[in-house]
């Protein structure tokens, strides 16, 4: 079955994964880290998209984004792609594509998972071992959320603003919402969402999408359509064929 084009709705967030080829690594040193984020910078004010949060891995990234078109996250994404591989593949003298496929996007219910995309982004080094504490990790945007830097990859959304009134405030009430952590649960809805593309959120955003969209945003039923009744006459002529 062919796969749907990627969803990709309007000043809405989305939730990019972007791995490396046959995980190996997309960043060897501090050097590659800092140039990808200053041509994500450039890229993103270049096509007009919005980056509320990230995180370079070294071989795989995630962002969260609201684009402000339906092409300039393609575009965003392709530019940047044009720039760091070939910078890559020269500095380590290697050939041919370094991402795994296409990256992977799913667009986020912003009441409900905003916040909780932010912060399974961010806590993502800590998840894998890589620091004690989320925020002793330099590349990502956790350190602009709880005010230990400015980070001018950042835009930050609406519902940061909403957490306090004062910078001192809303940087507070996040690194304890930091500290609170996520369920399996929560990291597993996530997950599935984004390897899979289907938007994460409530049954009322996705049919709001659906009507949006004119699309299908489910996963569609497995097996056969049932089989509807024959009628007396179709059944007849079925017999006298066979």
């Amino acid at each position: 079955m062919a796969r749907l084009p990627r969803l990709v709705v309007p000043h809405q967030p989305h939730h990019i994964l972007q791995s490396g080829i046959d995980r190996q690594a997309i960043f060897r040193d501090d050097a590659d880290y800092a140039a990808f984020l200053g041509w994500l910078r450039e890229a993103a004010k270049q096509f007009q998209v919005a980056v509320h949060a990230y995180v370079l891995m070294p071989n795989h990234l995630h962002l969260l984004v609201s684009p402000s078109d339906t092409t300039g996250l393609a575009r965003m994404m392709q530019w940047v792609g044009r720039h760091y591989v070939p910078y890559f593949n020269a500095k380590y003298q290697r050939v041919g594509t370094l991402w795994q496929s296409r990256y992977k996007a799913t667009i986020i219910d912003s009441d409900q998972y905003f916040l909780q995309c932010s912060r399974y982004i961010e806590l993502n080094p800590a998840r894998a071992g890589l620091v004690a504490s989320a925020d002793e990790y330099p590349w990502s945007s956790l350190a602009h959320h709880v005010g230990m830097r400015s980070d001018p990859v950042i835009h930050d959304h609406r519902l940061f603003w909403a957490l306090g009134n004062t910078p001192f405030d809303r940087e507070a009430a996040y690194r304890n919402f930091i500290n609170h952590g996520l369920s399996e649960t929560e990291i597993a809805a996530f997950r599935e969402a984004t390897q899979k593309g289907w938007p994460l959120g409530s049954e009322q955003f996705k049919n709001m999408l659906a009507k949006q969209t004119n699309r299908r945003v489910t996963p569609a039923r497995r097996g056969r359509p049932l089989k509807t009744a024959a009628s007396p006459d179709h059944q007849r002529d079925k017999l006298i064929q066979h």
